[in-house]
């Protein structure tokens, strides 16, 4: 799996589907599963506005 360095989704193919970049980065760390982001304190804080995998940190 690869990360998106912009927006940090976690994902297996080559362009981001949330942001579309092909900035992408093998080298992450921790993770967290959005699966309501309304809901959610963490992904308010993170800015997350979509479900899904993400990365907490890219290199």
């Amino acid at each position: 799996m690869k990360a998106c360095r912009t927006c940090h989704l976690l994902l297996d193919g080559s362009t981001c589907p949330i942001c579309h970049s092909n900035d992408l980065s093998g080298d992450w760390s921790g993770y967290v599963i959005i699966i309501d982001p309304s809901r959610s304190n963490i992904a308010k804080k993170l800015g997350i506005k979509l479900p899904g995998s993400y990365a907490l940190r890219v290199r």
